[in-house]
């Protein structure tokens, strides 16, 4: 990433990010799935110790808010889902990439520098993999059955043998 006149880094996604989200938008993903590689962009930059992330959450946010300032049309959290704040946040983010505004160079500025006092330990594998268990666990049984489902369709014979083994070394360190 280039740097700005400022001497900050600028907030603005890669190329490759941008280019990837694209694709997904043009072989018919969903806004979510075009999403994600904002998401996973700002994992890495939390790993190389650009800047850091209070919480995973906070972290998955930062990449979804530039997932809408890129133009991906990703609605902003339901009431009730996020905190007043972030909801307020994705609206503001989502307007101005519909505007065609360039975005403020004090705010990005400002954001950056909250973000290098945060910790770095929010992207590591132990807190995406407790962030993506309590997000299955919140939206229930019936959804955590409906994906194994489709991971039975997609896995291929290979796919399901490991998944049994992993399945049955994972119900013997429990006993």
């Amino acid at each position: 990433m280039g740097e700005d006149p400022l001497g900050k880094e600028s907030n603005v996604p890669e190329k490759q990010t941008i280019e990837k989200a694209k694709r997904a938008k043009r072989s018919g993903k969903a806004p979510t799935t075009q999403a994600s590689e904002f998401v996973r962009e700002e994992m890495h930059h939390v790993r190389e110790g650009k800047h850091g992330a209070r919480s995973t959450k906070q972290a998955i946010a930062i990449g979804l808010s530039k997932a809408r300032s890129a133009g991906v049309e990703l609605p902003p959290p339901e009431k009730g889902k996020t905190s007043e704040r972030t909801r307020r946040s994705a609206e503001y983010a989502l307007r101005r990439s519909r505007s065609g505004r360039k975005p403020s160079a004090r705010r990005a500025g400002a954001i950056l520098t909250a973000l290098r006092r945060e910790g770095r330990a929010a992207a590591s594998r132990p807190a995406l993999a407790a962030q993506a268990h309590s997000a299955a666990r919140r939206r229930g049984a019936g959804s955590l059955k409906a994906a194994a489902r489709k991971a039975v369709r997609t896995k291929g014979p290979a796919g399901r043998v490991a998944a049994a083994r992993k399945a049955a070394r994972t119900r013997a360190r429990k006993k």
